[in-house]
């Protein structure tokens, strides 16, 4: 058996090879994935764990996919735990948050284990939002659902590639279940192709170093990775904080922060019994959740690892709204994670000014629009998470037009892409100047974005929050604006939507995207004239409101 070597300087090549290793992967998944969710929008995330399922790195994607993929390894090492379950060449697949799959039926985990010298010693493994996986709707997701079973197929870890070889009816029974089978199994097979070129360079990578150097260095950068984190904990406020914030829905949700010099702990026990419809999420995604913003406060510029959220302790009640219930629904998972992360958020804002700025939009805001293309006859979906304004800070205006935070590192599809790929037109994308967002300092615009419909008896569905409850304001700035969606139908009448699924649109009929802007800081009459006299002339702002708001005449 070799011995490790301990030498700085290897371990380093090592780490930065983990690194390089989980972002080819994503590259590939993207250079080979079908639909435009993936390979434009990057609705996706790769990681590689060790033999344990700990995450060892994480690659390009979303945030709030950081550490879905230790949980889904945990989980099929658990279930495939007798000798001879787990082989070279097995490929894995997941997507059930009740076994393993941790966020909703769309977003499908594929799993592959490493092994050298006969054993595991690593795992690689992505997730990617997929178009339709059946369901009730199309595009899997049903503002109305009331169970997990009306959401599409339930994969709960099962094995789906055996020593390189595909298990004989697997993939029929995925792709059957699909309104658009050749996007779904193309996806998966680019899924898969990413594993694979991943696992053949872990297992060159312990081949040059060592098995028992490879492991060494991943055990060490986890250890680095809890150091950074303790380290950053020193320099946080000490005590116990608490916020109570309404919903959009009328439900109250509850937070209790903790921060010690070794713990950050998240307090979500009391909080409303989990929502008859699908506004729940799984233990593991608000683990997520919370994961993401406590990366951003102790160590948002250094890669995740399983050792970046040891001092991070989680506390829920099963059966609440952060702790679904099998089997309840969870299809808009990714608005109580959002609202989450969002509530710890605004409960430290206030003690963390430096670090953290007024509410942002703080929305998914995910959009699926669907129907048959006009062009091709074949059922299309285009999935479109979307852009918003963030919140502003002492000394700075808000950004504009970016994703939210658990959502980031993503980008919105190109309206040549949409258009080319989908049954509609994008007639105008332009920043949202409604009021809102005011202040010494003001949060960033929201967006206006106009899809027209090409065909009849085409579909809306969508799940914003930050709709009716604004996004919030500190030291006296103004409150955002919210986001919602307009249906302009063609006889000229209009209606709002924030939640809804299967809305009936048809031939010219508009569907417009109305983001919101970020909470403002600081109270309005302070800002700079000059900066009041540019936001006028760039079109943020009317001459009327600038005399209203910040007494200044233009």
């Amino acid at each position: 058996m070799s011995t490790a070597t301990h030498d700085p300087i290897t371990l380093e090549i090592i780490q930065n090879s983990l690194q390089a290793t989980a972002d080819e992967m994503f590259a590939a998944m993207r250079k080979t994935a079908m639909s435009s969710i993936i390979y434009e929008v990057l609705d996706m995330g790769t990681g590689i764990t060790d033999a344990r399922g700990q995450l060892a790195s994480s690659g390009a994607g979303i945030p709030g996919f950081i550490g879905v993929l230790d949980k889904s390894v945990k989980v099929l090492l658990e279930k495939f735990s007798r000798p001879g379950d787990i082989e070279p060449g097995d490929v894995f697949i997941t997507n059930d948050p009740y076994y393993g799959g941790v966020t909703h039926l769309n977003d499908l985990v594929v799993c592959m284990p490493v092994f050298a010298d006969g054993r595991i010693i690593a795992w690689t493994a992505n997730i990617a939002h997929n178009s339709d996986v059946g369901g009730k709707s199309p595009g899997s997701l049903s503002a109305d659902a009331t169970e997990i079973f009306q959401e599409g197929l339930r994969l709960p870890a099962i094995k789906m590639i055996s020593r390189g070889q595909a298990i004989p009816g697997i993939f029929d029974i995925i792709t059957v279940n699909s309104r658009m089978p050749d996007f779904l199994e193309g996806d998966l097979w680019a899924a898969i192709a990413a594993v694979r070129i991943g696992a053949k360079r872990l297992e060159e990578l312990a081949q040059k170093y060592s098995i028992a150097t490879f492991e060494a260095a991943m055990a060490s950068f986890m250890d680095h990775g809890e150091k950074i984190a303790l380290a950053a904990l020193a320099d946080l406020p000490k005590g116990t904080f608490e916020l109570t914030e309404e919903q959009d829905d009328g439900r109250f949700f509850n937070v209790k922060v903790t921060i010690s010099d070794s713990e950050f702990v998240i307090d979500l026990r009391d909080n409303p019994e989990q929502d008859a419809g699908p506004s729940n999420a799984g233990y593991d995604d608000t683990l997520v959740s919370m994961q993401v913003i406590f990366k951003a406060l102790t160590s948002p510029d250094s890669p995740a690892n399983e050792g970046s959220f040891r001092p991070l302790k989680v506390l829920t009640t099963e059966g609440t709204t952060f702790h679904a219930r099998e089997p309840a629904a969870v299809g808009f998972y990714y608005e109580i994670g959002i609202r989450g992360y969002d509530l710890v958020w605004r409960c430290l804002a206030p003690h963390i000014p430096e670090k953290l700025p007024a509410g942002h939009f703080s929305s998914i805001a995910g959009t699926f629009i669907g129907g048959i293309h006009p062009d091709t006859g074949r059922q299309y979906t285009i999935i479109e998470p979307q852009i918003g304004g963030w919140g502003a800070a002492n000394g700075r205006d808000g950004n504009s037009a970016i994703f939210s935070g658990v959502h980031g590192e993503t980008y919105n599809c190109p309206a040549e892409i949409s258009e080319a790929r989908n049954g509609l037109f994008v007639d105008r994308m332009e920043l949202n100047t409604e009021p809102g967002g005011e202040g010494q300092w003001t949060g960033g615009h929201g967006i206006r974005m106009d899809y027209r419909i090409r065909r009849d008896n085409s579909f809306l569905t969508l799940g914003y929050t930050r709709s009716r409850i604004l996004p919030w304001a500190l030291d006296g700035g103004h409150e955002g604006s919210s986001n919602h969606a307009l249906v302009m139908r063609t006889d000229g009448t209009t209606e709002r939507y924030a939640f809804g699924s299967g809305i009936r649109v048809d031939k010219d009929d508009v569907i417009r995207i109305m983001t919101g802007a970020g909470g403002g800081f600081g109270d309005p009459r302070d800002r700079d004239p000059a900066k009041v006299r540019e936001d006028v002339r760039n079109g943020y702002l009317s001459a009327e409101r600038a005399a209203e708001i910040y007494g200044v005449t233009v």
